[in-house]
């Protein structure tokens, strides 16, 4: 595969004339990429990521994917306003088991190497990381964008997440990586990782960073914390309603970064909606196949496009009553916590039964077996009785 076509698609690349140089050796090259099981299953924001790192195994080279079971007790502060809470060890344990599972949704087995930094941090010691820190200075960490932020703003920054950058780092110096992958906001990470191999006697890992997937709220970047994510492993309707629901500008965006991995042609519909359509198809087909790609097509045209209900998938809701007040009815489902913004919903017209508004929280409404409720845009229910 030609260098270009492994360095497309990248925000930045340091440096390309040691990638070549690399190249030039003939070897496999050693791939680094981590993650911290800071929640459980993988997004299509990892899946960027990976996907690139497996253009570089279908090139003949080595994923070297680093599970940080152990820079997850400090948490990554990158982009965060505020110190993370740290995590206890049996969630870390558990997400770490989830991820490495659902990595070779991606990558081939055969060409990956996974780690745990817990095998060599947990090794370090107390001289170990003094020496280690001597290696980075308190005014290149404050250079980064969220310390320095924090820093103005006043806004504490434990003396821990100082130490993120160089256990990051010091994974590079472990494995050996010839070169780095992450998204941009792992930059400053990334090149601390060159310093400290150089610090090593090593030859220094190229550094190769993509853009942050957008999430589904089409603003920030996608984070399971955030709620704007998509599992890879989600149903196949939740994955195709999720991406139906995101920003027209969003998809175009999603088609340019996500494209080729999901095997979209070049050439994009020319109306919105059908360009969200070959989109979300794509995902689903991506990550369960073709039959499930056109099942939920078919589920997501028959409850939103044709209106036609009858024979949409969804779940069943069995009411306490045949008979409920519209507010009881909403509350019940679970979906809405708070009776105030049950109400609102109402009152706006989200709330319908079999088509019909229900705008009156406190209307009495008689049910029956088969009826269809919507609470929302998105969330459908079927009456059992």
């Amino acid at each position: 595969m030609p260098a270009e076509a492994l360095l497309s698609g990248l925000t930045h690349v340091h440096t390309r004339e040691e990638f070549a140089k690399k190249l030039a050796t003939g070897r496999p090259l050693r791939v680094k990429l981590g993650f911290d099981p800071s929640a459980p299953d993988l997004h299509l924001g990892h899946a960027l990521v990976l996907a690139k790192v497996r253009q570089f195994q279908d090139a003949g080279h080595l994923a070297v994917i680093i599970v940080g079971d152990y820079t997850a007790r400090v948490g990554d502060p990158t982009g965060r306003s505020k110190t993370r809470p740290a995590l206890e060890p049996e969630l870390i344990e558990k997400n770490a088991k989830t991820y490495t599972d659902q990595v070779f949704r991606i990558l081939d087995p055969q060409h990956t190497e996974v780690r745990r930094n817990g095998e060599w941090l947990a090794k370090l010691t107390c001289a170990d990381l003094l020496r280690l820190n001597s290696q980075v200075n308190v005014a290149r960490m404050l250079e980064r964008d969220d310390f320095s932020k924090r820093y103005k703003d006043g806004v504490a920054i434990s003396l821990a997440e100082f130490q993120y950058p160089v256990l990051q780092g010091y994974d590079s110096v472990a494995v050996r990586s010839d070169i780095e992958l992450g998204g941009n906001d792992q930059l400053f990470n990334n090149l601390v990782g060159r310093d400290l191999q150089r610090q090593a006697g090593q030859e220094p890992q190229v550094v190769l960073v993509t853009a942050l997937l957008t999430g589904t709220d089409g603003k920030q970047k996608m984070s399971k914390s955030l709620g704007n994510h998509i599992g890879i492993t989600e149903p196949a309707n939740e994955i195709f309603g999720k991406v139906m629901s995101i920003p027209d500008e969003t998809c175009a965006v999603w088609r340019d970064l996500l494209g080729s991995f999901l095997g979209l042609p070049r050439e994009t519909p020319a109306h919105p909606m059908e360009a969200k359509k070959e989109l979300a198809g794509a995902a689903v087909r991506r990550f369960h196949g073709d039959a499930s790609a056109t099942a939920a097509r078919a589920d997501f045209e028959a409850k939103f496009s044709k209106k036609d209900l009858s024979s949409a998938e969804m779940d069943s809701f069995h009411p306490s009553s045949a008979s409920l007040s519209v507010a009881k009815l909403v509350q019940e489902t679970g979906v809405i916590s708070s009776n105030s913004e049950a109400r609102r919903l109402i009152t706006q017209g989200g709330v319908k039964l079999d088509g019909a508004k229900l705008s009156d929280p406190k209307a009495d409404i008689s049910l029956h077996s088969g009826q269809v409720l919507q609470i929302g845009k998105k969330t459908f229910f079927r009456i059992a009785l």
